[in-house]
């Protein structure tokens, strides 16, 4: 044997990395045209289209990173030149549409208009461990409103929200979107003696055990919250979690925060403003929510499609306002078969610190992002889309390999007519072959001219639909008799064609 003999290299193996997929034909399409949807709606309310680069400096990502100090940490980065005399930038793939938001607003704060308004959307990326459903790809949609400090500003991103939803198919009673203020609790959490406005960072610990025990309502009931927010709690395993150390009376005014949500929006402001008592920025935070409220209500958006809730804590350590979060109200089944709400599609909140980093003065920007892959899973699961296969294109078989323009004359015709067409372009010697092609491209209808068909200036037009129907339960004489294909004058190709697809 020839040992010098180079081995043969090692073919590549064909599959995505790990946390990542391929996306076909139909997933592409229903995602284009729920996106395309959404853009109309942010559109119509006066936001700005905005494409930023999938990479930005880790430099300009800054603070999103879960990690500061390891800037890989969470992210796809890498270093350019790292070899060189002069190592240049640490560059990452962007983690959030927020960051690059950021960037652009402060590097074209003399160009752009102020307040700025816009929305992106696109493939964001996290480097972090792949689970069932999380990707280290995903698509975010967003919208913001950049520069001002008025709430008006949080109330139309929030109304803007509930019509997108409706626009994609997801009616009234199917849906709700929740509003809460940072503010707010903020003021509840003065009460309880847990933040102190002359010393911003003491308690910072315990506050947090207080927003991590909120979080939990739903999972370890108000019983579980009010063992975390006092000494701490032992779970079924014996595991002791750390409480917040809040006495009795302080643990009832945050679980009262919790469990303020009236009947309506007024209703739930008044329960708020007793718990904040003398704080100012609660004050404050009652203050906004009811104007948010009040703008609403003016608009026409009442309870049934937007609430005032004080449970919301999504993200409240990012935020510093009003904070929402776009719920989906219907059951689904989960993987063990047992039924659970839909939940979160889309949340977001004001956050006043985002530009500042750049430019040193803080600037207000309040926006929502919408979880696209979440709400398309939603909506197919609702059966608004993906019932029906994507409609194939009318495939035009070729009986005759030295008649190829012919066949390219046909198919130029349909495509003119504003049909989706295409000649087959395999092997034509095997007539069920092409029969074969056109089903798996889910084919409406087949186009066939031989040459005696072509000598007496027709066509055979198979409709495929009909052929379908027919064979899955259809006698042999009624099969025989085809009743699926029809002979037609060449100069009638479109117009039967078009009977066919338009049912």
């Amino acid at each position: 044997m020839d040992m010098a003999k180079a081995k043969a290299p090692r073919r590549p193996r064909a599959e995505t990395p790990k946390g990542f997929r391929d996306y076909f034909g139909a997933d592409v399409t229903e995602r284009k045209e729920m996106l395309d949807r959404i853009a109309a709606v942010y559109h119509r309310y006066g936001f700005d289209p905005l494409e930023t680069s999938a990479v930005e400096t880790v430099e300009a990502l800054g603070k999103f990173l879960p990690d500061v100090d390891r800037p890989n940490e969470g992210v796809f980065a890498w270093q350019e030149d790292p070899d060189s005399d002069k190592p240049g930038d640490w560059l990452a793939l962007r983690y959030d549409l927020t960051a690059p938001l950021a960037r652009v607003a402060a590097q074209f704060r003399n160009e752009l208009p102020s307040p700025y308004r816009r929305f992106a959307m696109g493939p964001v990326w996290r480097n972090e461990k792949p689970g069932p459903g999380r990707f280290r790809q995903f698509y975010q949609c967003d919208a913001d409103t950049v520069g001002a400090a008025s709430v008006a500003a949080d109330a139309e991103i929030c109304a803007m929200l509930s019509d997108a939803l409706e626009e994609v198919g997801i009616p009234r009673g199917d849906y709700i979107v929740r509003i809460n203020n940072r503010k707010v609790l903020n003021g509840v959490m003065e009460v309880a003696g847990v933040l102190d406005p002359a010393d911003p960072e003491r308690f910072e610990a315990e506050r947090g055990i207080v927003l991590r025990a909120i979080d939990k309502l739903d999972r370890l009931g108000s019983d579980g919250v009010c063992a975390l927010l006092g000494e701490g709690r032992r779970d079924e395993s014996g595991d002791v979690t750390k409480g917040a150390g809040l006495g009795p009376d302080q643990a009832e005014v945050v679980m009262g925060f919790i469990d303020a949500r009236r009947d309506d929006g007024a209703a739930t402001c008044t329960r708020l403003r007793e718990l904040v008592g003398g704080s100012q920025i609660g004050a404050e935070g009652v203050d906004e929510l009811e104007t948010i409220a009040a703008l609403l209500a003016a608009q026409g958006y009442g309870p049934d499609r937007i609430v005032i809730d004080p449970s919301v804590v999504r993200g409240l350590g990012y935020y510093t306002g009003p904070v929402f979060e776009a719920e989906l109200t219907f059951e689904i089944l989960d993987e063990k078969g047992r039924p659970r709400q839909f939940g979160s599609v889309a949340g977001g909140g004001r956050y006043d610190d985002l530009v500042k980093r750049f430019t040193g003065q803080a600037v207000p920007a309040t926006g929502i992002s919408i979880g696209v892959d979440r709400l398309l899973a939603a909506l197919r699961a609702k059966g608004r889309i993906g019932a029906e296969a994507a409609q194939g294109p009318v495939v035009v078989t070729v009986m005759d390999r030295d008649r190829m323009a012919d066949y390219m004359q046909m198919v130029g015709e349909l495509r003119a007519a504003g049909i989706r067409a295409e000649v087959y372009l395999g092997n034509p010697k095997n007539f069920g072959n092409q029969l074969k092609y056109a089903d798996k491209r889910g084919a409406p209808v087949a186009v066939i001219q031989g040459t005696d068909e072509a000598e007496r200036g027709v066509v055979q037009i198979k409709d495929l639909i009909l052929g379908a129907k027919i064979a899955a339960d259809a006698t042999h004489e009624e099969w025989k008799e085809q009743p699926a294909q029809t002979e037609v004058a060449r100069t009638d190709l479109i117009a039967a064609v078009r009977r066919i697809l338009e049912g």
